[in-house]
């Protein structure tokens, strides 16, 4: 059997807000695998720290203290300009509420990333174009954002999502606002993207989402209460890439 590395491992990552005198225990001691290839949900009561971890594991917000290693590098000793390199080159974000600019075209909304990125006229566009073909929207590249239907502006911000190639696409309730079609079709092309190679990680609190997903790390107050496999396991689907 190949050994399988993991994309991302936390070691006893904690997240502490303060307000005023007193201490809000986010996240405690959260250790934590995830694989490539996998799409994992994490889940849990409201208010159990479910977005905070997805945050945490974004470099949206920096942990208390603890261990965060990405493919192997612990990147909590990166400065905060090479944080935001990283994010930016290894890291798609998925929204509830998509996040594009409503008075630009989707080619506009899709290039700046890209243009962040430091990419030249020509990879832009064709960047552009193929993250729109993987989501089905390469005939909506000119159109305005603010005219697409809520599914199309979704799958748009998985395409903006893609433009850089990441390694791992997190999603904070990608699906929140959509009808029950419009998130059956989002959740397969997230699955789509997770069986071509992408590592996809999603907050949700939907129970059928969750089952789409290959396993669900479960939180409650803070803490992982399972990692949703049994002597670390790996995903049978992550076996079956690498054979």
């Amino acid at each position: 059997m190949h050994q399988v590395n993991p994309i991302i491992e936390t070691k006893d990552l904690v997240k502490d807000y303060y307000d005023g005198g007193n201490v809000i225990h986010a996240i405690k001691n959260a250790s934590i695998k995830i694989y490539p290839g996998e799409m994992v949900g994490i889940m849990g009561p409201s208010g159990s720290g479910k977005s905070t971890l997805l945050y945490v594991l974004g470099l949206l917000h920096p942990p208390t203290s603890g261990t965060y290693l990405f493919k192997g590098e612990n990147i909590l000793n990166y400065t905060a300009e090479e944080q935001a390199v990283f994010r930016n080159k290894e890291l798609g974000f998925v929204f509830q509420s998509c996040d594009l600019l409503p008075n630009s075209t989707v080619f506009e909304n899709l290039e700046l990333p890209l243009v962040y990125a430091g990419a030249d006229h020509r990879t832009r566009r064709q960047r552009i174009l193929d993250a729109l073909d993987r989501v089905g929207l390469s005939h909506r590249v000119d159109h305005w954002s603010n005219r697409l239907s809520g599914g199309e502006r979704q799958r748009a911000a998985i395409a903006r999502a893609l433009v850089n190639n990441p390694s791992l696409i997190l999603g904070d309730e990608p699906t929140g606002q959509l009808d029950q079609e419009n998130t059956d079709a989002v959740v397969a092309q997230l699955r789509e993207l997770a069986a071509q190679g992408f590592t996809v990680v999603l907050v949700t609190h939907e129970d059928d989402i969750g089952r789409a997903c290959d396993r669900i790390i479960r939180i409650q107050d803070g803490t992982v209460i399972s990692e949703g496999w049994d002597d670390a396991t790996i995903s049978s689907h992550v076996l079956e890439g690498l054979s």
